[in-house]
Order: C-alpha cells, then structure tokens, then sequence
C-alpha cells in the first residue's frame, strides 16, 4: 500500500498523483498508491560557452565564459520569508528543468541560449574600448541579467567566470590593438632610457659642485667652533672646582650629624626591640591559646562536615540510582508509546487509503450507472418526442378527426386482431352440455271441456317444469346437488 522513500544529500524527492494538489517536495516520504515519486539531484552543473557578439561599433568577438549553474537551495539561518522564496524556485526548476536531466544537450541549450542572448543585447550597447578596458563591469552585467532570465527557471548561478576576449578570424581587432599597445610600450620605453641617462649625466656634475662647497663650508665652521668650545672649557672647568669644594664642606657638616642622628636612634630602637620582644612572647602565647581553640573548632567542624559528606554521598547515590532507573523507565515507556503511535498511524494510513480506493471505485461505478440512465432517459425521450410529433402530423393529415386516428392506430398497432386472438382464447376447449327437458305427454290427451279446469295450474306447471333443469345446470357447473327432500337427480345426468 506505501513505500518509503529517502534521498540523497545532493538530492531531492518530487511527489504527485493521489491526494496531491501541484508537486510535493520533501527528502524523505511515506508514497502510497495511486502516487509517483522521482529523485531529482540539486547538484551544480558547468556550462562552458564560446558566445559570437558583436560591440557597438560592429566589430565581432568570441566571449568564451563558464558557468557554474544549479538550483539554490535554503541555508541555515535564511529568513522564513527567503525559504518560502527558494523554495518555490527549487519547485519551478522540479517543473521544468529537472524532467529533462536525461536529456543533457537540451538544457545546455536552454542555459546557452539565455546567456548569448543577454551577451549580445548588453555587448551591443558598449564599444570595443568600454569592453576591454571594463572587464569586471562587463562580467558583472552579463552575471545580473543572466541571473534574472534563468531565475524563471528556478536556476541559480554559483560562479561566472569571464575569459579574455577572442578575435573572430578574418577580424583581428586585438591581435592588431596587442601590436600597438607592445610598439607603444617599446617607443616609451626608449624615450624613457635617454631621459634617464640625461638626467644622470646632469646631476652627477651637480652633485660633484655640491660637494666641494659643502666640505668647505664644514671646515671653516669646525675650525670656529673648536675655538669658542676651548674658552668655555676653562670657564666651566674652574667653576666646577669651586662648587666641588663647597660640595665637600657641606658634605663633612651633614656627615657628622649624621652620625650624632643615628646614636639616638640606636638607643630608641634597642628600646623599642626588648618591649617588642616581651610582647612578642606574650602575643605568641596568645596566638597558641587561639590556634589551639581554632585547631579544636576545625576538627569538630572537619567530624561534621565527614559525617554530612558521608550522608550526602549515600543520598546522592540513591538519588542518582533512582533517577536512572526512571529515565529508563520512562525511556522504554516513551519508546514504547511511540512504536504504538507509529503503528495506529500507519494502520490508520493504510485504512484511508483503502477507503479512498473503495469510494472512487464506487464513485466510478455510480457515475457509470448515471451516465447509462442518462443515456436511457434520453433515448426515451427521443422516442417520444418522434412519436409525438408523428400523432401530431397524423393529427393534421385527417384533418384533426381524434375518433380517425384512433381508429387508425389501433388497427396499425394490430390492436383488433389482438382483441380476436384473445376472445377466441377464452373460449377455446369449452364443452358446453345442453339438456332439453319436455312434458307435452299428459296435456296431449285433454279435452276442450277441461281446458279452462286446468288452466289455472299451467302457470304453477311451467315453474316446476323448470326446476329440474335448472338443478341439472347448477349441479354440473358447482357440483351442488339438490336437497334430497326436494327431487333426486339421475345419475346419469339425462333428461326424462
């Protein structure tokens, strides 16, 4: 019923068919029935081109250019606004580019065409000059505007990379502007090394004058200086000496109270050092009492703190071997619950897809039994509609006499041979029995005389005259007898 489906890194899977509105696009899928799932592979692909343009001045060159072409797919900190945008560029290039991967030659048509045409519209626009001076610009031009058309296509350029231009034989623009540009260079060249050897020859006689001037100038001040520094070293020296003298007797002064200074301080501090010593003692005492006490505080506090350690440890212990032991619970039990999940969702996949299969075989068959009744209606519609309009007629044709085309359908439907056939069929196999009573003996012998006697009676005579036959009638046709004090009937059946 389903199949899944990953795909590769470079890779992704275009889902349609079933349930399936345009194209779904994903790297892993559930596909059921009634759906077709393709990989289509997102790598990069190169297009190397020799474009033929023409700059603006008419003169053609060969471009030759290689591009690095593929679908652009989301990166890790797009915004939601760019993924919805690439991904519907990775959905266009699933449409239109990705169905004709096994057909190489046409999309590297495709690419070549979007790139010479933009080429040439742009080259045409610039001259010779502009092109090969502006390299890049050019370059990044042709990028922007190639990048524009194959962006409807869902493509995406990860590099351009521009050669220099081509003369098209029988044109031979560079060769003859290369030509130049070396004949150029080596005139300059030229008139470059005689502007340098002139000025060579120039400066060094200039620097030579220089030279001796500056040397003379340099000995004629050195001499003076030596002279003015010869006087202020005398000057400076006697004065040194007067100030060296007066250094010293000042020093021998502060010298000898000095050591007068530092007798009182020796007696302060030998003074000082035997107080600082008793308190010395003193305080070492009282640092031992302190110590001692801080000693003692510190073993009871280190008993404490190995008796918390030891319970602490034992409850962490617990604590860790109880958390453990619930996540591994909880693990198996999440585990668990997940597998059931998984299970009730693929079981409940699998029902609607058989639901769905049922409906529209349903569907189908209901709609097949419509279109046939609509197809019956119609029909018998025509058929009356054509016997409608043949009464109709038939109608006109006698004039609108009804009674007449009665008359005339009826014996052109067969109807009175129809009545006849049935009539002589009801009575067909019938035996009907006839009896035939009389009671013309007695009366035969009467004379004229007793005729008014027995007139009287006739009448009462006919009713009994017919009471046996009609007895005889309703016994053959019900089979019900008379009553036996009435008359008895022969058995026979014959009339007396």
């Amino acid at each position: 019923m389903a199949s899944f489906h990953v795909a590769d890194a470079s890779e992704y899977l275009a889902i349609t068919g079933w349930g399936i509105d345009d194209v779904k696009l994903a790297k892993k899928a559930w596909v059921f029935v009634g759906q077709q799932c393709k990989k289509l592979c997102i790598s990069p692909v190169n297009y190397e081109f020799e474009v033929h343009a023409m700059s603006a001045e008419k003169l053609p060159f060969i471009l030759p250019a290689v591009f690095t072409i593929g679908p652009k797919i989301s990166a890790i900190g797009d915004e939601a606004a760019d993924k919805e945008e690439l991904q519907a560029q990775l959905l266009l290039y699933a449409k239109l580019i990705a169905p004709l991967h096994h057909n190489t030659s046409h999309v590297h048509d495709l690419v070549k065409g979007v790139i010479e045409g933009e080429t040439r519209v742009l080259a045409a626009e610039l001259t010779m000059e502009e092109i090969f001076k502006g390299t890049k610009t050019f370059k990044e031009k042709v990028f922007d505007r190639v990048q524009l058309e194959l962006k409807q296509f869902g493509l995406f350029i990860y590099n351009a990379n521009v050669k220099q231009l081509v003369d098209v034989p029988g044109h031979e623009y560079f060769s003859y502007l290369g030509q130049k540009t070396q004949q150029d260079a080596a005139n300059q060249a030229k008139v470059d090394v005689a502007e340098a050897r002139m000025k060579g020859e120039v400066g060094a006689k200039e620097r030579e004058g220089l030279t001796r001037q500056n040397a003379a100038k340099v000995d004629a001040e050195t001499k003076v200086l030596s002279v003015r520094q010869m006087g202020q070293g005398q000057k400076e020296e006697a004065k040194v000496k007067a100030e060296v003298q007066v250094f010293e007797n000042a020093r021998e002064a502060d010298i000898a109270a000095a050591k007068a200074e530092l007798a009182m301080k020796k007696a302060g501090w030998d003074k000082q050092a035997k107080v600082a010593e008793v308190e010395a003692a003193k305080a070492v005492a009282i640092r031992e009492a302190e110590l001692q006490m801080e000693v003692e505080i510190k073993n009871a506090m280190r008993q404490t703190e190995k008796l918390k350690a030891e319970q602490l440890s034992k409850a962490t212990v617990q604590y860790d071997t109880q958390v453990q032991d619930s996540n591994a619970l909880l693990h198996s039990r999440q585990k668990a619950a997940e597998a059931a999940l998984f299970e009730q969702m693929r079981t409940a996949e699998a029902r609607k897809a058989q639901a769905d299969a049922k409906f529209f075989e349903q569907k189908m068959a209901e709609d097949a039994k419509l279109y046939a009744k609509q197809k019956e209606a119609e029909s018998v519609a025509l058929v009356g509609k054509a016997k409608t309009e043949y009464v109709a007629s038939m109608l006109q044709a006698l004039g609108g006499n009804y009674h007449a085309l009665r008359d005339y359908l009826m014996i052109d439907g067969g109807m009175y041979t129809e009545m006849a056939r049935i009539n002589a069929g009801a009575v067909n196999g019938m035996q009907p029995k006839i009896s035939i009573w009389s009671n013309c003996g007695g009366d035969a012998g009467n004379a004229g005389g007793e005729a008014a006697a027995v007139s009287a009676l006739q009448q009462v005579a006919g009713v009994y005259k017919m009471l046996p036959p009609l007895l005889s009638t309703v016994h053959e046709q019900t089979g019900m007898s008379p009553p036996a004090w009435m008359c008895t009937l022969p058995k026979d059946n014959a009339a007396n």
